[in-house]
């Protein structure tokens, strides 16, 4: 072999080593704040189970996998039921998400959480993390001890769906049953099914394939990076906002109660297109030009549709949710009213976001 062959093949074989070394996994934390993924049951086909029973050290454990698509970093947060979830953790959650990103050399951020009030998390999130590294929701429908468990499978694609550079300034995401979901759409639509998220109105952002997106479109609405919710100098409370329902023959008992309480804001969970009864909206009408303003958001429990324009007995001030479902339209208007109290730029709020 002549001297300059073996001279470019050792130089090859030099930069390959080297460029190996520099090559690296991405860095992820997976953030536990508990939830039906780290649930422990009687047996393992029972429907019985406690959820939250399972540290993420040991959820990863069993997984090693995982380790091979990055760098993890476990961190236990809280270990509750999501129907227990509440806003000092929701809170103490986006402040750890913001210092990882900022100052911990975090690519992505998983949260395992519990599927019962994801969705909620999740737009929170949406609102409040102001980094466009991506940020994945995860949770399951059977506790870990289950006979097939959708758990592993749900946060092994989480794990690489955050690893993955196309999902940089997507918004929050939640990894569920191969579906990517965007926070802003995502609902629960089966109490029991492991199919049990969907996007109702804009259809999912994309699926998991072999451990890889595949993005069919990305979110529409104000979030994240450019999002102007600023949490950071809060305490661990919002502005106190509660949701009246509205059913055959709803009075105006529960509305009247809450304002007189103190809440700062109503959301109405209407029927049809954000339709309730004349004793709601007569008394909505009435607070929302009183002394001291009460913001007014009419929503619909209906899945798709959405509340916008045109509202039948319509009134002045009220905001029409959009396509934001009753619970979300609660999470913008009590950070809306972190910075305002003027309607109208509380509804360009619900516009944008």
């Amino acid at each position: 072999m002549k001297k300059a062959s073996v001279l470019l093949l050792a130089l090859s074989f030099i930069a390959n080593i080297c460029f190996a070394q520099e090559v690296q996994k991405p860095r992820i934390a997976v953030i536990a704040t508990g939830g039906t993924i780290a649930g422990v049951g009687a047996t393992s086909t029972g429907p019985g189970y406690t959820s939250a029973q399972v540290a993420v050290s040991s959820l990863l454990e069993n997984m090693p996998q995982l380790y091979s698509i990055a760098d993890i970093i476990p961190i236990q947060l809280s270990q509750v039921a999501s129907q227990n979830m509440d806003f000092g953790v929701l809170m103490r959650l986006a402040w750890a998400i913001d210092s990882l990103f900022t100052y911990g050399n975090v690519d992505g951020v998983v949260v395992t959480h519990g599927s019962d009030t994801i969705e909620e998390s999740a737009y929170f999130l949406n609102l409040t993390v102001h980094h466009s590294n991506p940020v994945v929701m995860v949770g399951s429908m059977r506790p870990s001890t289950s006979l097939s468990p959708d758990g592993p499978m749900n946060l092994y694609n989480a794990i690489s769906l955050a690893s993955n550079p196309q999902a940089y300034a997507k918004g929050v995401m939640v990894m569920f049953n191969d579906y990517i979901l965007s926070a802003d759409d995502v609902t629960k639509t089966n109490t029991v099914n492991v199919d049990a998220l969907e996007c109702p109105n804009y259809g999912p952002l994309g699926v998991m394939r072999d451990g890889k997106p595949l993005f069919f479109r990305s979110p529409l609405t104000r979030h994240t990076y450019i999002s102007e919710f600023d949490i950071k100098t809060l305490p661990e409370s919002l502005p106190l906002v509660d949701i009246v329902s509205s059913y055959v023959g709803a009075d105006d008992a529960v509305i009247r109660t809450l304002v007189a309480l103190g809440d700062k804001g109503i959301v109405i969970s209407g029927v049809g297109h954000g339709n309730a009864t004349s004793a709601i909206i007569n008394y909505a009408s009435q607070a929302v030009k009183g002394p001291n303003p009460i913001p007014v958001v009419r929503a619909s429990r209906v899945l798709r549709g959405g509340v916008t324009t045109d509202l039948e007995d319509s009134f002045e001030g009220e905001i029409p949710s959009w396509y934001k479902s009753p619970q979300k339209s609660r999470i913008l208007l009590m950070l809306a009213l972190t910075k305002t109290n003027d309607i109208a730029k509380i509804t360009e709020y619900f516009i944008e976001y």
